[in-house]
């Protein structure tokens, strides 16, 4: 990755500029080519250091329901219910800790019966009871825009 790669990622996650020819408008500030940053996205998409792109949106307000859950998985299991849990659209973050509850993960849908059926639906399929809800009670978002470098 390069100081215009860098650059890129730091712009991008500000958001794609509104516009008819949005990647010309970022070319422009890295003085560079719209072909260019297109292929530079592509790569860094292909190379994992962009996961997705895509508008964000307050799935609450929206009328969706989310929680947090945590799971009691044994070791010789992880890679096996992580392949489960990945699998399921509604989940959204997926990470390991250092604790007895060590698989912890996000589920957002469309309401809250479809979310209790989705949590039993993972302790039937995986056989593993030991799963806490945690439901939020008071959102507190905090927005992060890294600066990867390139100035």
């Amino acid at each position: 990755m390069d100081r215009i790669d860098k650059k890129l990622l730091t712009l991008i996650q500000e958001g794609i500029p509104i516009d008819k020819k949005p990647f010309e408008k970022l070319a422009k500030e890295l003085f560079i080519t719209e072909s260019e940053v297109i292929d530079r996205i592509h790569k860094l998409k292909k190379d994992g250091y962009i996961r997705r792109m895509g508008g964000i949106f307050n799935s609450h307000k929206l009328g969706f329901k989310s929680t947090l859950c945590a799971m009691k998985v044994p070791q010789n299991r992880i890679d096996e219910v992580a392949k489960l849990l990945n699998s399921y659209e509604e989940i959204t973050h997926n990470y390991l800790r250092e604790d007895s509850y060590n698989m912890w993960f996000t589920v957002i849908t469309y309401s809250e019966s479809n979310l209790f059926k989705l949590i039993d639906e993972i302790k039937f399929k995986t056989g593993i009871k030991d799963v806490i809800d945690l439901p939020s009670l008071k959102l507190f978002k905090v927005k992060v825009a890294l600066n990867v470098g390139g100035d």
